[in-house]
C-alpha cells in the first residue's frame, strides 16, 4: 500500500487528477447503477409477484365455484331418495347421466351406491364391464361424516382416471340411509381449465401434500420422477409443500434451480394452490438495462480521457512554465517579477509569487538587520559579564570569613565562585541546559546567602522532564537578581519561588517574588523603554531584564520572551516563554 501512495505521490498533478476523478466516479456510476439494477430487479419482481398473488387468488376462487357446483349436484341427488327404491333402476340411471352431462365441465362420473351395495353409474355400461374397486372405500368414507360431504385423497379410477371423490349419504324423510351418492372430479379437465391462469407452473394439493392437479409434460421447472406416468413430483420436493407458508416464499427445485413459490390461503376442503416462479425470470428483462450502463460507462470513460488531455494542456502547460521560470531565479538579491498576462488561477498564482518575492526580501532584510543586533547585544553581554564591585564585594566576604576560620564556608564559597565564573566565561555555546542554568543560580544564591544570611531564600518547583531541554545561557540569573535587589531587598528579605512546565508546545518558567512589586509603567519601561545599562555593586552582571527579553526574542521569535505581572505592596511574576530544544536543534532558529 505504501508503494501505491509512493508512486501515486510521483505523479503529476494533472494524472493525479485524472486517477482521482476516474476513480471517483466510476466508483459512483458503479455503485448507481448497481443499485438502479437492485432496485429494477425489486421492482419487476414485486410486480410479477403482485400479478402471482392475484392470478393465484383468482385461481383459487375459480376452483372453489367449480367446486361448488359439485357439492351442488350431490345435494340435490341426496333429496332424490325415492329413486333407490326396487323398481326404478332405470329412472336412478337417467337422473344420473343428466346430472353428469350438465356438470360434465368438472364431473367425470356418477355414482349411487344403495345402502344393499346395487351400484348406479352415470356410465352403467362401463362400469359394468371395467368396475371401480374404490366405491367400497368412498362408502366408508360418506359414513364418516353421516349428513355432511366428505372428500378423498386422490386415487387412479379405472372410469375417471386421476380424480378425487365427493361422498354424500342419502336418507329418506325419516333419516333412514338409503344410500351414498359418489362424484368423481375430473381432475384433467379441472388442471387444463386453471392452467392458463397462473405463471410457467403450480401445483394444487391437499393438506397432505398430495397433488390434485395433473402435472405438465412441457413443465420445465418442478422436479419429476424420472420414466414416471403419469408424471409425479419427486418426494422431498413434495414434502416441501406442506411447510410453505402462505403468500411469498422460496424453495429449492433442485442443487441448481430455486424457485419463488406463491401458495394461497386453503379453501374450504383444505387444498392450496402454489404458483412457481424461476428466479432467473426476474433477471431476463434487466440484462437490456445492464447492457445500457455498461454503454454509458464506456463512453463516460472516453469523455473523461479527452477531458483529461484537454485539462492538461490549458493547466499543467502554463504551470510547467512558470516553474520554468522559477527554476530560473538563483539571486533573491535581484529579483525580477513575472508579467502577469492571464487572469484566471495561474494569473492569480502569478501575483501571489510577485508578492511572495516582496515578503522574502524584506524578511531578508529583516533577518540581517536581527543578526546584527544579536551580534550587538552578544558584544554589549560579554562586556558586561562580571560586574568588578559583584567580584570584589565577594572576595572580601571570603577574607571575613577566613579571619572567622570558617573553613568550610569558605572553601564552599570559592567553589561556587569558581564555578560560577566558569560558567560565565564559558563560550563554546550560547545555550546551556535548564540544570546547567538552575546550577549556575544555586551557587549565585548561595554567595548572596553566604553574604547577607537567610534574608534571601529561594524554591524550586519545576518537572524533571525539562532539565534536558536548552534555553540561553543567564536567562535566569538576572530575573532573579532583580526580583533580590529591586523586589526582596527594599521589603527586607523575601522568597523567590521558580516554576516551570511545558504548555502549548513551549516551556513555560515562572519567577515570582514577594516584594514591593511595581507599576505598570516601570514595567513597560522595562521591556520596550530606552537600555540603560545598570551598574550596582551588588549585580553579577550587567544583563538587565529588557536584555533577556530581546536575546529571547532574537533567538526564537517574536512569539517568545517576558511576560511581567506585578502588584505594589505583593509582589512580582515574571514569566519566561522559550521552544521546546534539545542539543540537535539549538542552531535551528524560530522566525516568523
Amino acid at each position: 500500500m505504501s508503494k501505491l501512495f509512493h508512486w501515486y505521490g510521483s505523479l503529476g498533478l494533472a494524472t493525479k487528477q485524472f486517477i482521482y476523478l476516474f476513480t471517483v466516479t466510476l466508483l459512483l456510476v458503479m455503485i448507481l447503477a448497481w443499485n438502479n439494477l437492485r432496485e429494477s430487479e425489486s421492482l419487476l419482481r414485486n410486480q410479477v409477484v403482485r400479478d402471482a398473488e392475484m392470478l393465484v387468488s383468482r385461481t383459487n376462487q375459480y376452483i372453489d365455484a367449480s367446486l361448488d357446483n359439485v357439492e351442488n349436484m350431490l345435494l340435490l341427488l341426496s333429496t332424490q331418495s325415492d329413486i333407490l327404491e326396487d323398481g326404478k333402476e332405470d329412472i336412478a340411471l337417467q337422473t344420473l347421466r343428466k346430472f353428469a352431462d350438465y356438470n360434465n365441465s368438472i364431473t367425470k362420473s356418477l355414482y349411487i351406491i344403495r345402502a344393499d351395495g346395487k351400484v348406479y353409474a352415470s356410465s352403467q355400461v362401463y362400469y359394468e364391464i371395467i368396475g371401480n374397486p374404490y366405491l367400497s372405500e368412498l362408502y366408508k368414507l360418506a359414513l364418516q361424516n353421516y349428513g355432511g360431504i366428505n372428500v378423498s385423497e386422490p386415487y387412479n379410477s379405472p372410469i375417471s382416471g386421476d380424480t378425487l371423490a365427493y361422498v354424500l349419504p342419502i336418507t329418506d324423510a325419516n333419516k333412514e340411509l338409503k344410500g351414498v351418492a359418489v362424484a368423481e372430479v375430473n381432475l384433467e379437465l379441472l388442471s387444463m381449465q386453471i392452467t392458463p391462469m397462473n405463471y410457467q407452473s403450480y401445483v394444487l394439493f391437499t393438506k397432505e401434500g398430495n397433488v390434485i392437479n395433473r402435472l405438465q409434460f412441457n413443465d420445465k421447472l418442478l422436479p419429476y420422477k424420472p420414466s414416471s406416468y403419469p408424471r409425479t413430483l419427486k418426494d422431498d420436493f413434495q414434502e416441501q409443500l406442506v411447510s410453505l407458508k402462505v403468500g411469498v416464499s422460496s424453495i429449492q427445485a433442485d442443487s441448481s434451480k430455486s424457485l419463488v413459490a406463491v401458495r394461497s390461503t386453503t379453501n374450504r376442503l383444505g387444498w392450496s394452490l402454489a404458483a412457481f416462479i424461476e428466479e432467473d425470470y426476474f433477471y431476463k428483462d434487466l440484462r437490456k438495462l445492464d447492457n445500457n450502463y455498461r454503454t454509458a460507462v464506456v463512453i463516460w470513460v472516453a469523455i473523461l480521457l479527452i477531458s483529461a488531455y484537454l485539462l492538461s494542456r490549458s493547466f499543467t502547460k502554463p504551470i510547467r512554465r512558470f516553474v520554468e521560470k522559477m527554476d530560473r531565479l538563483h539571486d533573491l538579491q535581484i529579483i525580477t517579477k513575472l508579467t502577469v498576462s492571464r487572469r484566471d488561477e495561474i494569473g492569480r498564482l502569478t501575483q501571489s509569487y510577485n508578492a511572495m518575492l516582496e515578503r522574502i526580501q524584506n524578511l531578508l532584510q529583516k533577518t540581517k538587520a536581527a543578526e546584527e543586533q544579536k551580534k550587538e547585544f552578544e558584544l554589549k553581554m560579554l562586556r558586561s559579564q562580571i560586574a568588578p564591585h559583584f567580584l570584589y564585594n565577594t572576595l572580601s566576604c571570603i577574607s571575613s570569613l577566613a579571619k572567622q576560620q570558617k573553613i568550610d564556608e569558605v572553601r564552599e564559597t570559592i567553589r561556587s565562585l569558581v564555578k560560577l565564573l566558569s560558567f560565565s566565561f564559558d563560550k563554546q555555546s550560547e545555550f546551556v541546559s535548564l540544570a546547567e542554568e538552575l546550577e549556575s543560580l544555586r551557587m549565585y544564591m548561595y554567595i548572596q546567602q553566604v553574604r547577607y544570611g537567610d534574608q534571601y531564600t529561594y524554591k524550586l518547583d519545576l518537572d524533571e522532564s525539562l532539565l534536558q531541554y536548552r534555553i540561553l545561557k543567564l536567562t535566569l540569573q538576572p530575573l532573579v537578581e532583580n526580583a533580590l535587589f529591586h523586589g526582596i531587598s527594599p521589603h527586607n528579605g523575601g522568597l523567590i519561588t521558580i516554576k516551570g512546565k511545558t504548555e502549548k508546545g513551549m516551556i513555560r518558567l515562572y519567577v515570582r517574588d514577594d516584594g514591593i512589586g511595581m507599576s505598570r509603567d516601570k514595567i513597560n519601561k522595562l521591556l520596550y523603554g530606552k537600555i540603560e545599562q545598570e551598574r550596582s555593586r551588588h549585580r553579577f552582571t550587567g544583563i538587565g531584564l529588557r536584555n533577556v527579553h530581546d536575546r529571547i526574542r532574537i533567538h526564537h521569535g517574536e512569539h517568545y520572551g517576558l511576560r511581567i505581572g506585578s502588584r505594589l505592596g505583593v509582589g512580582t511574576v515574571i514569566r519566561i516563554d522559550i521552544p521546546l530544544l534539545l542539543d540537535k536543534d539549538e542552531n535551528l532558529g524560530i522566525w516568523d
